[in-house]
């Protein structure tokens, strides 16, 4: 899990938190029709520029901005250096056993092509064309994180208008300007903590991700590559650290 994303969040909050408590009651920013206005109108306009099924995926995929991938740059290491030393050693078709046990489809294609004898420039091809797949299926889920952070500002004004509108009927009752001032601001204030520390956040977490993932798959290709060339061991290994992250390179055991 990646702690950074769910401690920056928390901190967020606590820090607004703790402004709120330092400057008088709390319960002047709890309001639910601004709330409504606010979070409402960012999802239902959310929903009219984007078509349902691909809120639904990119929901599923919100959790990849919680998650940690240094294990799983190490496993993939260490899978396709293992891989790699078996079939210098019995040959790729030595292999086939083990294709129906990878839990990546992205993986699971490419090895099928190298034991079924494909030329590595159609490998290549087709592996490079699921990557740009994947990239626009991610890119779809970032615009939809970035749409909200755009929308819920602009209802949080929506929102302040109908209070300054309903205020302003009011303007025979001084007393009263005060305190619909503020429940007309609020809406603004919910609209900005929404874009500004979950929806962009997010978005901006999705994209590293997004990088992270492309640089696993090409480094699930150059391994499929050099294996299927017969590469050594120390050649697949010098390939691969080439896509690992400075951070994670540090872990791997020196050659001798």
């Amino acid at each position: 899990m990646d702690l950074g994303t769910t401690i920056g969040i928390v901190i967020g909050f606590i820090i607004i938190t703790i402004g709120i408590l330092m400057g008088g009651s709390p319960a002047i920013f709890i309001h639910i029709p601004s709330f409504c206005i606010t979070i409402g109108g960012a999802v239902s306009a959310t929903l009219i520029h984007f078509p349902l099924p691909k809120i639904l995926a990119t929901l599923r995929i919100v959790r990849k901005a919680f998650a940690d991938r240094n294990d799983d740059y190490l496993k993939l290491y260490n899978q396709m250096v293992e891989l790699g030393m078996r079939s210098r050693r019995d040959g790729i078709l030595a292999l086939e056993g083990d294709i129906e046990k990878f839990n990546d489809d992205f993986m699971h294609k490419g090895f099928q092509m190298a034991v079924d004898g494909n030329a590595a420039d159609v490998i290549r091809h087709v592996l490079e064309e699921d990557m740009i797949a994947l990239q626009r299926r991610h890119l779809t889920g970032q615009s939809i994180f970035k749409a909200m952070a755009s929308y819920a500002p602009a209802f949080g004004l929506i929102g302040t208008l109908i209070g300054l509108i309903q205020m302003l009927r009011q303007m025979s009752d001084p007393a009263s300007i005060g305190a619909g001032m503020a429940v007309a601001l609020i809406t603004t204030f919910y609209g900005a903590i929404v874009a500004n520390l979950v929806c962009l956040p997010i978005a901006g977490k999705l994209e590293q991700r997004t990088e992270e993932e492309l640089a696993m798959k090409s480094m699930i290709m150059e391994g499929i590559l050099s294996i299927q060339e017969g590469n050594s061991a120390r050649v697949i290994r010098d390939k691969l650290r080439s896509f690992l992250p400075p951070d994670i390179r540090k872990m791997l055991p020196k050659e001798r």
